[in-house]
């Protein structure tokens, strides 16, 4: 074999062994927040909003490139970087509200998970939470017991079976070409297409996914000391993030197109509950199993990873380390009750999102911040064109987010 082959080959498994930090932090991309974001934008707008997804997925890319750049160059997480800049009272408050937003990403997860269950086997969603709850613990401390790489594959495993549940069905009705072309033009329908696309944001471009993939790099690569090894590792690290949110992006985009095509106009279908009745009936009733499989896969793969981001964030800004038990529960608890309460948790979960996009600003704007900064990042700090197009993003996520809130408090 030629020695360029040799190179070339080498570089190739290089790249594939370090691939999976990006892959599990895009599981925040596919959880039940999506699911509900997306099904319920398919069924009542058809393809009116393929280009927000379209469009927040390539953000999303930018955003994590970012966030694992951080850790690998500078070898501590965000949250520890922002602990360590903040004052006591600024560095509580921070904490506070990202303690709130993984709160909201808990409801989405273990909700979402508790319906799966409660589709499957009849399984009252109330336990269903509490056994989502336990099996996230379980899988979480596969990272401490059996190391990173162990639950990367466990998490990418799931991620595997997240695809095949949301997107076998587009096998069985493609949806029209012409149509999806079509929601690639930037607009919406009333001030609801406002709000569902701020909700789809917030379900794309999560928090805490901003925060645990600066983890996630740290936790695979520790901190690369010399020029040779930052550069070989960012290089797997892009192809990581750009493979990973293809994936998440064409499983996002996929559940929308699956309601657009499938369940527009159909009663009911604004509850996962509906959609999936509805896919039973439109599609049969393996494609529903297969659906249900694939959100039960999508609660429990990204509450274990929420779990973990929790833990960062809580170790960099509370400064302390908080049992997993407990602080499992507390993120818990919310979910719970409005499960319990009898609250739809199929709207509880589009609120969810909601309440992600309000958070967004507080994680972006630090990760502008942060990389730009040459004193902390030295070569590695963000070139112009980079620093203008992550403040092109930042600035369009905080428009939408004024624009969200001006819209929920005057109710038009």
């Amino acid at each position: 074999m030629p020695k360029t082959d040799v190179v070339k080959r080498r570089n190739s498994v290089r790249r594939a062994v370090l691939l999976g930090p990006a892959l599990v932090a895009a599981v925040a991309y596919v959880d039940p927040g999506n699911v509900a974001a997306n099904l319920t934008g398919g069924a009542r707008y058809g393809y009116l909003l393929v280009w927000v997804l379209v469009v927040a997925n390539l953000m999303a890319a930018l955003v994590q490139y970012q966030s694992a750049k951080l850790g690998i160059v500078t070898g501590k997480s965000m949250p520890q970087l922002l602990g360590a800049r903040l004052g006591t009272k600024s560095r509580r408050a921070f904490w506070a509200q990202a303690e709130l937003i993984a709160i909201a990403t808990d409801v989405a997860e273990v909700i979402g998970g508790a319906i799966a269950l409660y589709l499957l086997f009849d399984i009252p969603l109330v336990v269903g939470g509490v056994i989502v709850g336990v099996i996230s613990m379980v899988i979480l401390s596969s990272q401490n017991r059996l190391g990173q790489r162990t639950f990367e594959s466990v998490i990418i495993a799931f991620l595997a079976i997240i695809a095949v549940g949301f997107l076998s069905g587009l096998l069985i009705n493609p949806p029209d070409g012409g149509s999806i072309v079509g929601g690639l033009v930037p607009r919406f329908e009333g001030t609801g297409s406002v709000l569902l696309a701020a909700s789809m944001l917030g379900a794309t471009v999560m928090p805490h996914a901003i925060y645990v993939h600066s983890a996630l790099a740290r936790d695979r690569h520790g901190h690369a000391t010399t020029t040779v090894e930052r550069a070989s590792l960012l290089r797997a690290t892009k192809w990581d993030v750009g493979i990973a949110l293809a994936i998440a992006g064409i499983v996002n985009l996929g559940m929308l197109l699956l309601a657009a095509a499938n369940l527009q106009g159909v009663e009911g279908t604004d509850s996962i509950e509906g959609a999936h009745a509805a896919i039973d009936d439109a599609l049969g009733a393996g494609m529903a199993l297969v659906f249900a499989i694939g959100l039960l896969a999508s609660g429990l793969a990204s509450t274990a990873v929420g779990s973990y981001a929790g833990a960062t964030i809580m170790e960099g800004l509370f400064l302390k380390r908080v049992p997993l038990l407990l602080r499992r529960g507390f993120t818990m608890l919310p979910a719970l009750l409005i499960l319990a309460i009898g609250f739809d948790p199929t709207t509880a979960l589009v609120l969810s999102q909601v309440v992600l996009s309000f958070g967004i600003p507080f994680a972006l704007v630090p990760l502008w911040r942060l990389t730009n900064d040459r004193r902390l990042m030295g070569e590695q700090a963000n070139p112009p064109a980079v620093k203008a197009a992550l403040g092109i993003v930042v600035a369009l996520v905080v428009t939408l987010n004024v624009a969200l809130i001006v819209l929920t408090v005057t109710g038009v």
